[in-house]
């Protein structure tokens, strides 16, 4: 399946496929090795964006006691924290990077209704530069679940994901594994847990949004 943001952008470069492919046969019908080469290549390229657009299906195994992942990707942080802009105080972070290759999709680590929502312009730095979570363009997302517990959750733009999509506003409602936006050509996800959380995760491991459990509220 593709995603929604992907198909506008698909579509014009699969016109632009067939305008190239038509070009060569009508203007230049005897230069076949160029024709091909150039064929060759757009639709490598072509089937390269296609890859970013994919939207897999999730089988979430809700849990109330439990955080998803929110992003497919690589575990690159697990710290204790100083969260400056919701919580103001420590907490356990855990952030994912998500490569060009990944499932750009997000989905909600938690159920509840979303008590804070807030966008950042900001700066696009590689994002594993330590200064990425505070200054690249970025969202910051509070789910408060049922039990009262709330849960931080960032979206952080990258050097080359320049375009961060969200679909949430304060009051929503949303359920666990639930898409909530979208990271265009990868970049980074934060969470921000209570410092009690039990971590099931290691750095380096490698995680599928909406299905790996990351953590457990205690």
């Amino acid at each position: 399946m593709i995603h929604r943001e992907g198909r506008t952008l698909l579509f014009v470069l699969l016109i632009i496929l067939v305008a190239i492919i038509y070009s060569f046969d009508y203007f230049l019908p005897s230069q076949n090795i160029i024709r091909n080469v150039v064929i060759g290549v757009g639709l490598v390229f072509f089937l390269i964006v296609l890859q970013f657009f994919r939207n897999p299906s999730r089988n979430t195994a809700k849990n109330p006691k439990h955080i998803i992942a929110p992003a497919d990707g690589k575990v690159v942080v697990i710290e204790e924290a100083e969260e400056p802009e919701y919580f103001k105080g420590k907490r356990k972070q855990i952030s994912i990077f998500m490569s060009p290759f990944n499932v750009h999709v997000n989905r909600m680590p938690a159920a509840g209704s979303i008590s804070y929502f807030k966008y950042h312009p900001g700066k696009y730095l590689v994002a594993w530069h330590p200064k990425s979570s505070t200054e690249n363009e970025r969202t910051t997302v509070v789910v408060k679940t049922q039990a009262g517990t709330e849960v931080l959750f960032r979206q952080i733009a990258g050097a080359l994901a320049r375009r961060i999509k969200w679909y949430v506003k304060e009051g929503d409602k949303l359920d666990q594994g639930q898409e909530f936006g979208f990271i265009k050509f990868g970049s980074r996800v934060d969470i921000y847990l209570p410092l009690d959380v039990k971590v099931n995760v290691n750095i380096n491991d490698v995680t599928t949004g909406g299905e790996t459990v990351i953590a457990e509220l205690v």
